[in-house]
């Protein structure tokens, strides 16, 4: 504790207290890093191991590990190796570490160290101002450092001002846990607010006029277990991200229906997957995520983190007894799609998402027992409802064939309140009854066209592709051997490829094509326009010939460093992985355009990363993040690992993100997004 007060030593205290930090409140050297009073525990996975406190500008090692900027060159200037695993190491090489992983370290709750005067909590970014601006400890702490720099100035002598400082060398230290304390199954609340200003994120950027209407972004980092009766069984996702791509972490892009994690209902699009089984993977390549989550295993540990939405920028402390919540799963079976379940869902004025209101006597849900009225629906069937509406509920059960899956979150001794009117508002309830009482317009059917020359760029780094022709005198009634996926009829719109090659037929014997490879044309005729089932007569038609030509393009992905990104297959039908499709060439991708509209107050709720760089070049834009709750959420069509190709038909190739953001900013209420999206990785 460095206590403030009348001392005969005036001119030793005036030096003591001239070296008070302005930014944290505390005391230490300028060489040091800032110290800070941490309100609850922080998670190891965020602590520096030199100095063994909570990260404070994070720089990352190429071996994989973090440390605090000043820790890390202090230990550089006489240590050429890194702490941890002291493989050779030089500071050049180190990198900032990801947005994300900042952050979180800078929304981490902190209190302010004039205690004994404010009683304030806030985000770690946000001590500074409030010491500047808002605190009256800092203030008293002010006026008596220029009082007795100025001795003779008349005034009457300030109190005794407190700074506690022997709390920040507690990273544990704890006062009863946050105040943003969200659903029962969750273990650390952050928020993630405005990005460093310019770099990424139309989602979280503001203007002077949205202050008082703008939040901060919560996110929750939550760990789950999954079993699995099969250990061989595919968990149901899809991924994209990995250091070797722009994106930097792991993001689930979408949930299979019926699978296992549609099925236990807490795993959503958009997540950020941090670790498998205890092992990091916030830093390791696409193909290396995708080996450590299709190791076999009964039971698998995740740590995910989970943006859900923007909360109030004060959050006043909760007076009220602590509710105790629960997270239950309900499965109801239909007999036949048209069953109705007998629930009656409803949105509430004061909170997000939908709320069940009753359920019908005799009906499905009534006869099983499990929900309850004032249930608060998270998922069905895997789909993300934390932001939902009733009418897509509807949408969602009318669409189960037999199984609907319900996750929701019971909190005890509450009752329903303030719902709205079904007469004033017809949008806000919605029936279980096979068919929805709502009458809402239909999105038009979308639309998709081949990438435009002005649209065209170049192949990633490290990628490249090669197109052959193969040439083949075939056997009578000898097959090609071969199967294929895609086609432009798939909801992501790829190309023709081959899936496998049998140990039977030409190309086998052949050996030139491979699985994986792009079909253009086969004896002239082009592929690369069709859909599956058009492909599939044209490629039999023309293997009745003698004489087969047939051209292909193999896409060359950049070659795995280790071993550990060898991908387990057994057990999986094959596909391709996302990052095969990032070589594919321009010429075959097909764009859609996607219109978002939004309020002057509301943000367009995604995340973009990519750009051009000095030192990486020209890469593509992707959408990183999906905001709950914003036009880009409730459009439902964007998806985490999309590539945004222009804006408002101008064209992003060869933009920086400082080019990019200000011309997304500048739409105010429409944005024209063109955009091209790759199916992630199964897993």
């Amino acid at each position: 504790m460095l206590d403030i007060m009348a001392d005969p030593t005036a001119e030793e205290q005036v030096s003591k207290m001239s070296e008070l930090c302005p930014e944290c409140g505390q005391f230490h050297l300028l060489s040091e890093n800032h110290l800070y009073n941490f309100q609850d525990e922080v998670d190891d996975e965020l602590i520096c191991h030199i100095c063994l406190q909570p990260l404070v500008h994070p720089m990352d090692t190429p071996c994989g590990h973090t440390y605090c900027f000043r820790c890390l060159e202090n230990f550089m200037q006489e240590h050429n190796f890194c702490p941890m695993d002291r493989k050779k190491l030089c500071f050049q090489h180190c990198r900032k570490s990801s947005l994300l992983v900042r952050n979180l370290l800078d929304k981490l709750i902190v209190l302010c160290p004039f205690h004994t005067l404010c009683q304030e909590t806030m985000q770690r970014c946000q001590l500074e101002a409030h010491l500047q601006n808002r605190c009256l400890g800092f203030k008293k702490y002010r006026s008596e450092l220029e009082r007795r720099k100025n001795p003779h100035s008349k005034g009457k002598e300030e109190p005794v001002i407190s700074v506690d400082t022997s709390a920040a060398k507690e990273p544990g230290l704890s006062n009863g846990g946050s105040s943003l304390v969200a659903e029962s199954s969750m273990a650390a609340v952050v928020s993630l607010g405005t990005a460093e200003p310019g770099l990424v994120n139309p989602a979280f950027e503001e203007g002077e006029e949205d202050l008082p209407q703008r939040a901060s972004l919560v996110a929750e980092t939550s760990t789950i277990e999954i079993q699995r009766e099969d250990p061989e069984e595919e968990l149901g996702m899809r991924i994209v991200g990995g250091k070797d791509t722009p994106l930097g972490n792991i993001v689930v892009q979408e949930i299979l229906r019926d699978s296992v994690v549609a099925t236990d209902g807490r795993i959503a699009p958009g997540d950020h997957i941090l670790e498998v089984n205890g092992v990091n993977i916030s830093n390791v390549t696409h193909c290396q995520a995708v080996s450590l989550l299709r190791h076999p295993g009964s039971v698998l540990h995740l740590v995910i983190l989970q943006e859900k939405g923007f909360s109030p920028r004060t959050v006043q402390q909760d007076s009220s007894p602590a509710v105790n919540r629960e997270v239950i799963h309900v499965t109801l079976m239909k007999r036949d799609r048209s069953e109705p379940l007998g629930i009656k869902l409803i949105r509430k004025t004061d909170e997000p998402g939908i709320f069940i209101l009753d359920l019908l006597d005799g009906g499905l849900a009534a006869k099983n027992g499990k929900l309850s009225q004032n249930d608060r629906v998270l998922s069905i069937n895997g789909q993300d409802l934390r932001q939902g509406t009733p009418e897509t509920a509807a949408q969602i059960i009318q669409a189960s064939e037999t199984r609907v899956n319900f996750v929701v979150l019971r909190q005890s001794g509450t009752q329903l309140v303030d719902t709205v009117d079904d007469g004033s508002t017809p949008s806000s309830s919605s029936s279980s009854n096979g068919e929805s009482p709502v009458h809402h317009r239909r999105r038009p059917e979308q639309t998709y066209y081949r990438r435009k020359p002005s649209y065209q760029k170049e192949l990633p780094q490290g990628y490249a592709s090669q197109e052959k022709t193969v040439t083949i005198k075939k056997e009578p009634k000898e097959s090609l051997g071969i199967t294929i996926g895609g086609g432009r009829d798939n909801k992501n719109k790829l190309p023709v490829y081959v899936t496998s090659v049998q140990p039977i037929g030409c190309l086998f014997r052949d050996g030139r094509i491979k699985r994986g490879d792009v079909l253009l044309s086969i004896n002239g005729i082009d592929l690369t326009h069709m859909n599956y089932y058009e492909a599939v007569p044209a490629l039999k038609s023309n293997a009745a010939s003698h004489v087969l030509v047939l051209k292909a393009l193999e896409i060359l992905v950049p070659e795995p460093t280790d071993s550990s990104s060898e991908i387990r297959e057994q057990g999986f039908s094959w596909s391709p992985l996302w990052t095969m499709w990032l070589g594919l060439p321009s010429n075959l991708h097909c764009c859609q355009d996607i219109i978002l509209r939004k309020t002057n107050s509301e943000s367009w709720g995604f995340s973009i990363v990519g750009g051009f760089e000095e030192s990486k070049g020209s890469q593509p834009f992707f959408i990183k993040t999906i905001v709950p709750g914003t036009p880009a959420f409730r459009d439902r069509r964007l998806k985490c690992g999309d590539e945004i190709v222009a804006v408002n038909g101008v064209p992003a190739i060869g933009m920086s993100n400082s080019e990019l953001i200000p011309m997304l900013k500048e739409q105010r209420n429409k944005v024209i997004l063109t955009v091209v999206s790759w199916p992630g990785s199964l897993v």
